[in-house]
């Protein structure tokens, strides 16, 4: 079976492609996803992620290797396993980034990826309810919105930023990125408003997209250096599938660049470790890796009953909240949690914010996989342009084991000492008077952290990641860049990454809005070039058998 474009991964990436490329009757495209349809209600009751954090369900649940800088402990790396991606079990804040993020970007060398040049794609994908000014777009597939029933705890988080003297802001992504103030989030009247279903859902009907979940993609399949189809398993067998235009790499930072090496793109003293013919020696796959490292304050307050948390009162409240979530779309059960933060600066010599911050309406411990009793609120602190830089590597030439994810956290001596600042800053704004007047206290984990190596410990002890993966097919023209602005992979033809791996540096915010415009600003060039006469591939695979397509 043949397509004019293979998808690879159905998360954010993914469903903008095959949305915006199947808008072309002529164009056949191909979407395959190695999770289910995303059906599981959890995905879909915004505070549902809270049990998706606990259940596993619809994730990978990876693991990295052992982190020197976090005492040889093991941490959690969560990626979505479902037609959405990450945008589905994430906490779906909307955040851009800074505008020096992408002009960053455009002064390495990458032509067209300034702010100017991708806001208009950010304004494409988006439909927001209430931001109606040059930033925003209203007519995008992406909802975007202000929460529907806030947290009546919100808002003392906001109050003690004013009084700490931050800037107070509404909009995280327009003209002034640094503040505190609360989150806009992709939801749509009350339910999660994944890319799958702002983008892919809707399109499910059209005769030119066929989307393959339970698909697992197990290699790409090249003549010479010319990618010309996806090999992947599904229900214990093979299937082959051949791409006349171009393979399309989307299947997120880690995996992206795992399904290359095992296809022969890569380190090519690496993949002859393990058997791997090398079709390309490309050394930049798999490096690179950057994500945001957070540290977590937790402050238990018994007497806030509204935050969430485990006890008569709590769970009597919850039970309560699904009868109106199920008929309203409203109360605590549209909360991602996360529902307040900002953007502030560990210095005041710093140009723009360094640190990001996350407030959260009840007491995380272990990314939520931990039953907390009682009540309380959490404080996350991140920083946002970690100088350390980690690597993918393959753990075995096998398709179906996970790769080796090694973030490096903690290596750069400047990570710490930002970590260690915004810590600090972090438990200044717990002890404003908004805060403090209602009652709680610091968590004793923490809460003996006082001087800066103390601090430096605890972060050490219990810092993990906030789901921010980037960075490992870099886009750039150097030695160990794996992509040009075009987002072609060097030294090959018919294949581009368009994923968060694509990234040079990552951005100042959470990574899953500037993922959705990388793709739209892909679409554009994938049309411009087949408008444009590039020719086709000649000769597609074919396969032994044809396989089911899903349609609803």
């Amino acid at each position: 079976m043949d397509f004019d474009y293979i998808v690879v991964g159905g998360g954010s990436g993914g469903c903008v492609l095959a949305a915006r490329l199947s808008e072309d009757p002529a164009v056949s495209v191909a979407l395959i996803e190695a999770g289910p349809v995303d059906k599981n209600i959890l995905i879909h009751v915004p505070a549902g992620l809270a049990l998706l954090a606990q259940t596993k369900a619809a994730n990978w649940n990876f693991s990295t290797v052992a982190q020197k800088g976090l005492n040889g402990r093991i941490g959690w790396q969560p990626r979505g396993k479902v037609l959405g991606g990450s945008s589905s079990v994430n906490a779906m804040v909307y955040i851009r980034g800074h505008r020096a993020d992408y002009d960053h970007w455009a002064a390495e060398g990458n032509a067209g990826w300034a702010y100017d040049d991708v806001l208009p794609y950010f304004r494409r994908a988006e439909h927001n309810e209430r931001l109606h000014d040059k930033y925003h777009g209203n007519d995008g597939p992406l909802n975007v919105m202000d929460l529907r029933s806030p947290n009546k705890y919100t808002q003392p988080f906001i109050d003690a930023g004013r009084e700490a003297g931050y800037r107070i802001t509404d909009d995280f992504n327009g003209a002034e990125q640094e503040g505190i103030g609360p989150y806009q989030v992709t939801h749509r009247n009350g339910e999660r408003h994944s890319a799958a279903k702002a983008y892919l859902t809707p399109n499910l009907g059209r005769r030119n997209l066929t989307v393959f979940t339970g698909a697992h993609t197990t290699r790409i399949l090249f003549e010479g250096r010319r990618a010309r189809g996806v090999e992947f398993r599904r229900d214990g067998r093979l299937e082959q599938i051949g791409a006349k235009h171009e393979v399309l790499m989307a299947a997120g930072a880690l995996q992206t660049p795992q399904i290359l090496m095992l296809s022969g793109v890569g380190p090519g003293a690496e993949l002859a470790k393990f058997g791997i013919g090398v079709v390309h020696d490309l050394p930049g796959v798999g490096r690179n890796l950057q994500d945001h490292l957070d540290a977590v304050q937790v402050v238990n307050a018994p007497m806030l009953k509204e935050t969430f948390g485990v006890s008569f009162g709590g769970i009597a409240r919850v039970l309560k909240a699904i009868p109106e979530w199920r008929d309203r779309r409203t109360g605590m059960l549209t909360t991602n949690f996360a529902e307040s933060g900002g953007f502030i600066k560990s210095q005041a010599s710093e140009p723009i914010p360094d640190l990001q911050l996350h407030f959260v309406v009840a007491k995380l411990v272990d990314h939520g996989r931990k039953t907390v009793f009682g009540h309380g609120y959490s404080g996350h602190v991140c920083v946002l342009r970690p100088r350390s830089r980690g690597s993918i590597t393959l753990a075995s030439a096998d398709p179906m084991a996970g790769p080796l994810i090694d973030p490096n956290f903690l290596a750069d001596p400047d990570d710490v000492a930002r970590m260690v600042r915004g810590f600090r800053l972090m438990r200044a704004l717990f002890q404003q008077p908004a805060l403090r007047k209602l009652g709680g206290h610091e968590h004793p984990r923490s809460a003996g952290a006082t001087t800066d190596a103390e601090i430096e410990q605890f972060i050490r002890g219990y810092g993990d990641t906030i789901y921010h993966p980037v960075g490992t097919c870099r886009m750039g023209s150097g030695a160990m860049d794996v992509v040009g602005a075009d987002l072609r992979i060097h030294g090959l033809e018919g294949i581009r990454v368009v994923d968060a791996s694509m990234m040079p540096r990552i951005i100042g915010g959470n990574t899953n809005a500037p993922t959705i415009m990388v793709a739209e600003k892909a679409s554009d060039m994938i049309k411009a070039a087949r408008l444009s006469g590039a020719a086709p591939a000649p000769q597609a695979i074919r396969a032994p058998a044809s396989p089911e397509s899903l349609a609803a």
